[in-house]
């Protein structure tokens, strides 16, 4: 990210990840083999699928491994499989290390990796969603990925997407997506946070309510 907020934080992504380790990790742990097979909204991907890249990609983070054309569908492919053989406590044991050591290298790096505990979370909500359980795109980790939302839409890593003005439910101050460029007015989003996640990642919308005007939902995709 070539473009910091004024207000950035750097503990902010590891927070996060340190935050979901410790809602994520004991459901993982409580689980049933046949649970890591499930499906899960990414397609292709079972949650093991999901875990062994988002293990995979912390991982690269703590090692500083970053070769060419790193965290493509071909390089999580990749990854994905050379940890085929793998048990799938090491597979946890392996996200755990990286959402327990990956804060201070994402510290270093001023936001110029940021998006990567961001996408982390929002997997964590995919498991959440694969496996029916409570707090998908949400729960106490909430007001950090937000932040994070914000600022990885005004990066150079974001698609380019119209600015956003969200008022959400029980927040203050509308969060603001993107940068104005004077083309177009900003949309304006009314609902609330998990659903917003949910359309700026790509995600599923079943069963959720929202207002939206002056933009697309496909436009709204960041990431994912």
């Amino acid at each position: 990210m070539t473009r910091v907020d004024e207000h950035y934080e750097p503990e902010r992504a590891g927070r996060l990840l340190r935050t979901e380790r410790d809602a994520l990790i004991p459901l993982l742990r409580a689980a049933p083999d046949e649970a890591y097979a499930i499906r899960t909204c990414c397609p292709g991907w079972t949650v093991r699928h999901v875990l062994a890249h988002c293990g995979s990609a912390l991982t690269r983070v703590v090692e500083s491994r970053f070769e060419e054309g790193v965290y493509s569908p071909e390089s999580n492919d990749r990854d994905i499989a050379e940890r085929a053989d793998w048990s799938n406590s090491r597979v946890v044991d392996e996200l755990e290390r990286g959402m327990t050591e990956a804060g201070p290298v994402l510290a270093a790096a001023r936001g110029r990796l940021d998006g990567v505990a961001l996408g982390e979370w929002v997997h964590a909500g995919d498991v959440r969603e694969a496996w029916g359980k409570p707090g998908a795109y949400g729960g106490d980790g909430l007001v950090d990925a937000l932040d994070l939302l914000g600022q990885f839409s005004r990066s150079d890593f974001a698609a380019a997407r119209p600015p956003l003005h969200a008022d959400l439910d029980g927040r203050d101050e509308p969060l603001v997506l993107g940068t104005p460029d004077g083309t177009r007015p900003p949309a304006r989003y009314i609902g609330d946070a998990p659903t917003l996640i949910r359309l700026c990642a790509g995600r599923p919308l079943p069963g959720t309510r929202y207002e939206l005007a002056g933009a697309t939902e496909k436009e709204l995709v960041l990431f994912g």
